[in-house]
């Protein structure tokens, strides 16, 4: 598309006229690989300043405009601070932020960001929390959409909007927020405090996310009853909240699976807020259970998981891989590999059936089946929980197996530790730290149906009491090539209902099998 064309359109649907036209200059191409065709445009051709202190919300507004008028283009923001408050995306139009560039949202008494729309399927105490239910009150925000971009080297900045807290009306909460759209691209920008969440994407197609850096405040990326998504070379720092989560409730009004989506080559974190940004890693903050930074499955998940891939990603003072469904919705053939983690405060893997079924109708439990972990190295994980598997009573959690695991916990528990009886708090949110210290040193599963191990490598630091395993309600439960320390005071398995066990060709230990056990030791 020429630049002539963009021009007739702004003429045409009165966003340049007379004296404007003079502001117009020669813009760059656009750079190879963006999917957006047509004409680059310079947002300081419709009136932006980029100053910091102007308000441009109007001029951006109206370059967006402009080139989708003219049939697409991309409206590109040249290095400034540019001031605004809620963006609002077209199709077949990019925004392309050039190093040096930053959109600040502005503080709320500086201008109104737009209204949280109604949605009546937003009741939280029934559904999902007010943040997954509305998303028009966003820095920058787009619906029903197809074919947009917003890449570039710049940044989007969060800081003055403030904290924007849980609870009803945030103004501009979200730094991006698209709902029931395709064919989006993000890339290359860093979000620097990105409100309750920096990403949130709700009933999208044909998404990818690549290279961004995020330090925030809440969640990084929120995933939403999307469909084929890429999530590729992201560093998200997220200490109060996780870092990459996969949604699916009932936001839109309907059961929509979270399906099609692989995540690789990430890393997530939970050091203090900025520290990633400028490079100091810090690790002041506290927080109940410690900091988050972790990438999760749920915890809204009443339309369920499908075909989920993650890969060779990087876990560093967070909380572990969380898989959880506990609003009715299956997850199913979730893949798991080549992660990394360093420091882990809880569970460094944990998968939940749970029955807290928010979502419309009589809700049966969900189920949890053919989950496959592999090749999984943990270093320094906290004591209180080590890998946490636990389904519902009569609810098995299915198909578990994970292979080429090694885990170093810090250890110490102590003999009164391994009489814990954790509980089963099935209906409460799912969340590691609410079982409280287990009984179990390395891992303990609890309703499961079929779990298979594999070259499990588990060891501690400091001097443990407990079993280094736990089972109860297993069935069908083999470990193959299992390492741990051995010895004629320590106790591997602690078995409780089990049916079907079997462990083999692990050091130091004697095949055994076991077609029942109710209450066993060794």
């Amino acid at each position: 598309m020429s630049l002539g064309r963009i021009l007739r359109a702004c003429v045409a649907v009165g966003l340049l006229a007379g004296p404007g036209l003079a502001l117009l200059r020669p813009v760059a191409a656009p750079s190879p690989g963006t999917p957006v065709a047509g004409a680059t445009i310079d947002v300081r051709t419709f009136g932006a300043t980029g100053d910091g202190r102007t308000l441009d919300t109007p001029a951006i507004n109206r370059a967006i405009a402009a080139a989708a008028a003219a049939g697409g283009g991309r409206v590109r923001f040249p290095a400034g601070t540019y001031l605004s408050v809620s963006i609002h995306l077209m199709s077949n139009v990019g925004l392309h932020l050039d190093r040096g560039a930053t959109i600040v949202a502005a503080a709320p008494s500086v201008a109104p960001y737009d209204a949280p729309e109604p949605n009546e399927w937003g009741d939280a105490r029934r559904y999902q929390d007010f943040g997954h239910s509305h998303w028009h009150n966003a820095l920058i925000w787009g619906e029903d959409l197809h074919d947009v971009t917003i890449d570039g080297e710049g940044s989007i900045d969060g800081t003055a909007r403030g904290t924007n807290k849980r609870g009803p009306g945030g103004a501009g909460d979200k730094s991006i927020s698209l709902k029931n759209c395709r064919k989006v691209v993000v890339r290359d920008v860093t979000i620097r405090h990105g409100g309750w969440f920096a990403l949130l994407a709700t009933g999208v197609d044909d998404l990818t996310i690549d290279h961004l850096t995020i330090d925030t405040n809440r969640d990084g990326i929120d995933l939403d009853s999307c469909r084929g998504v890429r999530i590729a070379r992201c560093t998200i720092n997220a200490p109060f909240d996780d870092a990459i989560s996969l949604k699916s409730s009932f936001a839109l009004g309907r059961a929509r699976a979270t399906e099609d989506v692989t995540i690789t080559r990430c890393r997530v974190s939970g050091y203090d807020e900025g520290t990633l940004i400028d490079g100091t890693f810090k690790r002041t903050m506290s927080d109940a259970g410690g900091p988050a930074g972790r990438i999760k499955l749920g915890t809204e998940s009443f339309g369920g998981f499908r075909k989920i891939v993650v890969s060779d990603c990087v876990f560093e003072r967070s909380r572990g891989l969380a898989i959880a469904s506990v609003d009715g919705g299956a997850i199913e053939d979730v893949r798991v590999s080549d992660l990394t983690m360093r420091e882990n405060v809880n569970a460094p893997i944990f998968v939940r059936l749970g029955t807290r079924v928010r979502g419309p109708g009589d809700i049966l439990v969900g189920t949890i089946r053919r989950v496959d972990i592999r090749r999984v190295t943990a270093d320094e994980v906290a004591a209180d929980q080590g890998v946490l598997i636990s389904g519902v009573p009569g609810h098995p959690i299915e198909d578990l197996r994970l292979s080429d695991v090694r885990i170093v916990f810090k250890g110490g528990g102590d003999a009164r530790d391994a009489a814990l009886e954790p509980p089963e708090i099935e209906s409460e949110y799912p969340e590691p730290a609410r079982f409280g210290r287990l009984p179990a040193w390395g891992l303990f599963a609890r309703h499961v149906r079929g779990l298979a191990l594999a070259d499990l490598d588990l060891s501690h630091a400091a001097d443990e009491a407990r079993p280094a395993i736990v089972l109860d309600d297993v069935e069908g439960a083999e470990f193959d090539h299992l390492r741990a320390p051995a010895g004629p005071d320590r106790v591997t398995f602690a078995l409780r209902r089990v049916r079907d066990f079997r462990v083999h060709d692990s050091p130091g230990r004697p095949d055994r099998s076991l077609a029942t056990a109710e209450r066993e030791a060794f």
